[in-house]
């Protein structure tokens, strides 16, 4: 497939080849949650028009990115996912995500909110060094979003859907962001409403603790 190059013989240049189309790295993001279906990946990205997303898919299986896998049950179903390969792009799109996040702002009248990227989200900003022998589980809800975490003495398992028997439930909205960069206190939060907990309240400040969005070096 003809690719653009910047002709430079550099693993960073290269890299751009391939991942630095526009969508490329949110593919990429949706896809280290799971394997989706193209129905699956058009609604995560809703904006992206259908014959684009069918050119990156192509493109990322031609670098060895991505891969097709068909699902024989319980109909015959193509699904896309990461290769080996692919995969190692992971930790590249979670210090990226955390990179933007530190200077994201406010949300925009037409932003959205995806179930992958909150998912995506939570593993990006999450302390392991502050998580050491804690045991906790959080389901968090942004409006019709679902997702959940589990951390495990300084392991985070974070997934789409509720955790049943959670410690913590957080319902936010936007300004959760300014909670996990320090903007804001989680009194605060509580304060004006744009948090509401079902729980321990304390554990909201532990939640701030184990996710948390570091802010630009002489921000104020």
């Amino acid at each position: 497939m003809g690719t653009r190059t910047y002709g430079q013989f550099c693993g960073l240049a290269h890299a751009l080849e391939i991942v630095g189309e526009r969508w490329a790295l949110l593919l990429v993001r949706d896809l280290a949650v799971g394997p989706k279906r193209f129905t699956d990946l058009r609604r995560g990205l809703p904006r992206i028009p259908t014959n684009v997303l069918s050119t990156r898919l192509k493109e990322l299986e031609h670098a060895g990115v991505v891969q097709r896998r068909i699902l024989p049950r319980p109909a015959a179903a193509v699904v896309y996912e990461l290769t080996e390969y692919g995969r190692d792009l992971e930790d590249v799109v979670l210090r990226l995500g955390h990179w933007g996040a530190r200077s994201l702002g406010e949300a925009r009248p037409d932003d959205i909110v995806t179930t992958d990227s909150m998912v995506m989200a939570l593993r990006a900003t999450f302390r392991p060094e502050a998580a050491r022998g804690a045991h906790v589980g959080f389901e968090l809800r942004m409006g019709e979003i679902v997702v959940h975490a589990r951390v495990d003495d300084g392991e985070l398992a974070a997934g789409a859907g509720e955790l049943p028997g959670a410690d913590l439930v957080v319902e936010a909205g936007p300004r959760l962001r300014s909670l996990l960069s320090g903007e804001i206190t989680a009194r605060t939060a509580l304060a004006e409403g744009s948090v509401r907990i079902s729980g321990d309240s304390a554990l909201l400040d532990r939640f701030t603790e184990l996710f948390r969005i570091s802010r630009p070096v002489g921000s104020t």
